[in-house]
């Protein structure tokens, strides 16, 4: 076996480079099934990548409708220091919607692989070369920032599309983009042919994840030359997606020092593309996913109390992150001991022996929560737990009209009742139960997680759910037929544990 660029083009230290990114999240990312982000999400992604450092943002393609129209006219109005771009195909009418628009600058996209130049448009190498200097020249002229992107570059002839980056440099385009655009290529072949496009100018590269090899290949991109990486947050886009940018970040800033953008806001980034496009975080997502900083393992929490470092590659402060300690069957004294301290229980050492034996057990298929080992402690250790805040009542309805909802609570001894209205029965009766507590119900939904444990209509639901206050967290899991009910118990005891302390 050959060493991984072996042969080919001398790659530059990743640690010499200045890398910047260019998000296609709200284009690209947008073309993922199932995908339409309104107006106003498109904004405040785009202000928050603004925010987060990133240089480039392509805000959507003008010539798909109307509609995408005035949401890029919008983010161009939003006074970014990025520099906001359209997605443009090769036909000048393209670049004069785009221009409608005000943007900055296009992102030319033109057939560059003889499958698509013959296969899917119908032309020739010499038309597509002649149809792109005619299209670089127009957009200059009317002073839009030009990327020329060859489409399939990864399955283009090298000579072809070396003789495209040279023509449309000539025409006055700011840089030229490698484009793996089915994800086809490997580390080998990327390396070949970036160095190749980056001995012409400045060169980009938009790599997709289809092997498995996208932040592999974005690396070695930019060790052959690239200085600008297309990338969507959360790895979105079609097929198995886009490059994710926070990946690229971290990876670049952990393993060879070079900052790129403000990593710290990597996380919030994460969670509002995943909310507005509706795509979940995968819990062993890298960087960002629910696992990424949790450790259950008794040697992982042992080591990891030990010394933050122990199991985990960089600090989780370090992309807006905070680091969990959770309970399961694999749980030890250490990690139950910590628990048990961070909510202020103190216990002899045979008591943390049988709440450790108790928290194994029950971790047996199932995840032991906050609440299960504090009841565990107090069974142990033979406490009256003293309830503060306990559901009595719930009603809830929806229909055709707005959903509502009414709660009697049990409150320090004093029955309280409130309603309340929402998006759905839950959202009304969250609501209600914050108007029964008052100020006192100003606690912080953390997470909100919901599973069938059982089949069919009748199936029983699982809500789990984690709550702050004042500093304090606490997990709670409820089950019931009414995932209402299931939510609004799980709640009452997250706010119950969280008042008692």
């Amino acid at each position: 076996m050959t060493d991984l660029f072996g042969g080919l083009p001398e790659t530059t230290p990743l640690s010499d480079t200045d890398v910047q990114f260019l998000d296609t999240t709200l284009r690209d990312g947008e073309q993922a099934p199932g995908v339409s982000l309104a107006p106003t999400e498109k904004v405040d992604i785009a202000r928050r990548l603004d925010r987060a450092g990133v240089s480039v943002i392509e805000a959507g393609s003008a010539c798909t409708g109307a509609g995408e129209r005035e949401a890029i006219s919008r983010v161009t109005e939003a006074n970014l220091d990025a520099r906001v771009t359209s997605f443009c195909r090769g036909v000048r009418r393209d670049v004069d919607l785009a221009l409608d628009c005000d943007v900055d600058g296009i992102n030319l996209v033109v057939p560059a692989s003889d499958r698509h130049i013959e296969g899917k448009v119908g032309s020739t190498r010499e038309d597509v070369l002649a149809d792109t200097v005619e299209l670089v020249e127009y957009a200059r002229d009317h002073g839009l920032w030009v990327e020329l992107l060859g489409e399939d570059g990864s399955r283009a002839d090298i000579d072809f599309l070396s003789r495209l980056a040279r023509r449309g440099f000539e025409a006055g385009a700011d840089r030229v983009c490698y484009c793996d655009t089915v994800g086809h290529a490997t580390p080998e072949r990327t390396v070949e042919v970036v160095s190749t496009l980056a001995e012409c100018g400045p060169t980009s590269t938009h790599t997709h994840d289809d092997l498995g090899l996208g932040v592999t290949n974005a690396l070695a991109s930019v060790a052959a030359g690239a200085d600008l990486v297309h990338a969507t947050v959360n790895g979105v886009g079609e097929r198995a997606g886009n490059v994710a940018l926070e990946e690229v970040a971290i990876a670049i800033a952990h393993g060879y020092g070079v900052e790129t953008v403000d990593t710290t806001l990597l996380y919030d980034l994460a969670r509002t593309v995943a909310d507005a496009t509706g795509v979940p975080l995968a819990s062993n997502k890298a960087v960002v996913g629910e696992n990424a900083f949790t450790h259950e393992s008794g040697i992982h929490t042992d080591g990891t109390l030990k010394d933050e470092a122990m199991y985990e590659p960089y600090p989780p402060e370090t992309v807006g992150r905070e680091r969990r300690l959770v309970l399961g069957k694999h749980a030890g004294r250490a990690g139950v001991a910590a628990a048990l301290e961070e909510h202020d229980v103190q216990v002899t050492d045979d008591e943390l022996a049988e709440i450790t034996d108790r928290v194994t057990d029950l971790g047996e298929g199932k995840r032991v929560t906050d609440a299960d080992v504090l009841a565990i402690a107090e069974t142990v250790q033979g406490r009256e737990r003293e309830r503060r805040v306990e559901l009595l009542d719930l009603t809830a309805a929806s229909g055709s009209g707005t959903p509502t909802a009414s709660v009697r609570l049990r409150i320090n001894g004093d029955e309280r009742t409130a309603s309340g209205t929402g998006s759905g029965p839950v959202d009304a009766a969250v609501g209600a139960v914050r108007e029964a507590l008052g100020p006192s119900g100003d606690a912080t939904l953390d997470s909100y997680h919901v599973d069938a444990i059982t089949g069919g209509t009748d199936a029983v639901v699982t809500v789990e759910v984690e709550m702050t206050r004042d500093g304090r967290t606490v997990s709670v899991a409820a089950s019931d037929a009414d995932i209402t009910r299931a939510s609004v118990e799980a709640m009452v005891e997250a706010l119950d544990r969280l008042h008692a302390a």
